[in-house]
């Protein structure tokens, strides 16, 4: 029973990863904690609605690529667990399999700070990952499908910089 429970309050809170661009002030996450407005704070980037739409909008406007780095966001797909996607921000690379993230409500109701996320993908492309579950204290069993890590420019202008030789500039 306990796990239905449990099981029940994830579907939920997760079903909660949407939101619209006047939800929460970049400062206050106040109401109900969904995943895309705290992503969007937390990166500065210019997407609204569902979570798993987020991949199709930042066509155009943000880069996207299939390894992470810190700052970038893991979009989740649509699935039945996860009806609206889900959004993460990567905080540290661990290996080229586990990343630590940042993300409000895959726990609904919670922040996480530091969650541990492992690519079980075949290929190693952060297609399909396992993320930390709290309720246990370690990675869940499901895996989850993802597109991948959208970009926010002011990473990309991070790299260009980076990567202009000093007499250019």
């Amino acid at each position: 029973m306990k796990r239905a429970v449990i099981g029940f309050g994830l579907c939920l809170g997760l079903a909660a990863c949407g939101g619209g661009p006047r939800e929460y002030s970049r400062a206050s996450f106040n109401g109900p904690l969904q995943c895309a407005p705290y992503a969007r704070a937390k990166t500065g980037v210019a997407l609204y609605g569902a979570a798993a739409g987020w991949w199709r909008s930042a066509s155009g406007k943000y880069r996207k690529t299939a390894r992470p780095a810190k700052g970038e966001i893991l979009v989740f797909r649509s699935t039945g667990r996860l009806p609206s996607g889900h959004v993460s921000v990567v905080r540290r690379i661990v290996s080229s399999r586990k990343i630590l993230v940042e993300h409000a409500n895959w726990e609904p109701g919670r922040i996480d700070r530091s969650a541990p996320v492992i690519d079980v993908s075949r290929r190693n492309d952060w297609s399909l990952v396992r993320v930390y579950w709290a309720p246990i204290k370690g990675i869940g069993s499901r895996a989850y499908p993802t597109y991948g890590f959208i970009v926010p420019r002011d990473l990309d202008d991070i790299a260009r910089l980076q990567e202009t030789p000093d007499h250019a500039m």
